[in-house]
């Protein structure tokens, strides 16, 4: 080609090394539709870029060139998608296996069976807990990995991710069931790594909002799924209810929402027979509440839920921008422990002894709630009326109320179970199977 080369009539030979080919060869390809489609689409989706291809004219064989490291991968996510193409496999990474994570380790334990039926395998390749972690490359017993002692390595997070990236494997979930900013902020690592997340830690899309659209962008661009239904109303369809609106082309125009299950109970406890540090302690005895009740009480987590919504609406709002009204007592906020926040509760309870009196003289009762309206967002306890929707919430049900163009005279409401291992577990659950087919 030096003639073309020199009239620039081609480019210049451009040497790039560490490539291989990988084929696909079977008879009479040019009359089954749909070969092409289902190779180059078992790459995308695992994330591999195909520097070329070319289709011989015996019609036997499609060759692609593919970056060397990608080799084995691209080999397993061909094979899987033309040779096991009636069972999926799902490689799952998974961290913190606490309250959530061991109620959604036994539910994949409890589902295998089944899933297997229907032409999916769930294989979880490693476990981690605060303290030590698992790999293995044919998969692990999901009861086996709730409890990882010490005969397992340490748990080192950067290693984690490197050996996760590294295994190169198709088709892969990473599971957050953790609560941790550090694993958080890994986030954009592994999505751009062209793995896919699923998790109920509400940490990340709840820092700072330019790191929000980072984990958008970077799921968008690997091609991957990032599922976080579960970070706002545990096993209730809310993220994906208010995206459904958005997309179909609706706007919101207020969303009004109880979004603690352990404030929900509170409050749907606490009359003006009972003291409201009775009520805490009740809570806190039922396993509603956070070791130390003040997490709950703060109303931050309610925030920052909230938050997550405002951002799903394309509200830029940062965590301080959102109105706080804390329902700690000025004289138990310096207390050491959760204990002694209970002890010392009791001193405030004229001050809502008071606040429930109120709403009961005028027929109302009390709801912790978050509103997000104009660019706005508050969170407060608000006393509602028998004609608002909110008025019959029981247990530790969560409620949302999205009032948009199309549902303005009548809003869409969601309720249902906001609190509780079993839910929250199912819900993430139900994220790695919309993932799964997707990947499929």
């Amino acid at each position: 080609f030096a003639a073309e080369i020199s009239s620039r009539e081609i480019h210049p030979l451009k040497h790039e090394t560490n490539r291989v080919i990988v084929a696909v060869v079977g008879s009479n390809m040019k009359n089954t539709p749909g070969i092409a489609a289902r190779a180059f689409q078992a790459l995308g989706q695992n994330g591999i870029n195909v520097s070329a291809i070319a289709q011989g004219s015996s019609e036997y064989c499609i060759s692609i060139v593919v970056e060397r490291e990608n080799e084995a991968k691209a080999l397993n996510a061909l094979h899987d998608a033309f040779f096991l193409s009636e069972r999926k496999t799902i490689h799952l990474f998974f961290v913190g296996t606490g309250n959530v994570g061991s109620k959604l380790l036994e539910q994949i334990d409890q589902h295998a069976a089944s899933l297997y039926e229907q032409m999916l395998e769930i294989k979880l390749v490693a476990a981690a807990n605060s303290r030590r972690m698992r790999f293995e490359i044919d998969g692990l017993d999901p009861l086996a990995a709730i409890e990882l002692d010490d005969a397992n390595e340490p748990f080192d997070l950067d290693d984690f991710v490197e050996r996760m990236r590294q295994l190169n494997l198709p088709n892969c979930i990473f599971v957050d069931c953790t609560a941790s900013d550090l694993v958080a902020e890994k986030y954009a690592e592994i999505l751009r790594s062209s793995i896919s997340i699923a998790t109920p830690n509400k940490r990340a899309n709840s820092a700072e909002y330019g790191k929000y659209l980072e984990l958008k962008k970077a799921a968008e661009k690997a091609n991957v799924k990032y599922f976080y239904e579960t970070t706002v109303g545990a096993g209730l369809p809310v993220i994906g209810t208010l995206n459904d609106l958005i997309l179909s082309g609706d706007s919101v125009v207020r969303i009004e929402a109880v979004l603690s299950g352990t404030l929900s109970f509170i409050f749907n406890s606490f009359t003006s027979d009972r003291s409201f540090s009775e009520v805490v302690r009740e809570a806190k005895e039922m396993g509603y509440t956070e070791p130390d009740p003040r997490d709950d009480l703060s109303g931050t987590d309610v925030a920052r839920k909230l938050l997550v919504l405002a951002r799903e609406t394309g509200t830029p709002l940062e965590l301080e921008d959102v109105e706080v009204e804390s329902l700690i007592p000025a004289q138990c906020a310096q207390v050491a422990n959760g204990e002694e926040f209970l002890d010392k509760l009791p001193e405030s309870d004229a001050e809502f002894a008071q606040r429930i009196e109120s709403a009961e003289a005028a027929k109302q009762r009390l709801r912790y709630i978050g509103i997000l309206e104009n660019g706005r967002a508050r969170v407060s306890l608000e006393a509602v009326s028998e004609d608002h929707p909110f008025y019959s919430l029981s247990g530790s049900d969560n409620i949302i109320s999205f009032v948009t163009k199309r549902y303005f005279d009548c809003p869409l409401v969601v309720k249902g179970p906001g609190a509780g291992n079993d839910v929250t577990a199912a819900g993430v659950f139900a994220d790695i199977i919309r993932i799964a087919s997707y990947l499929s």
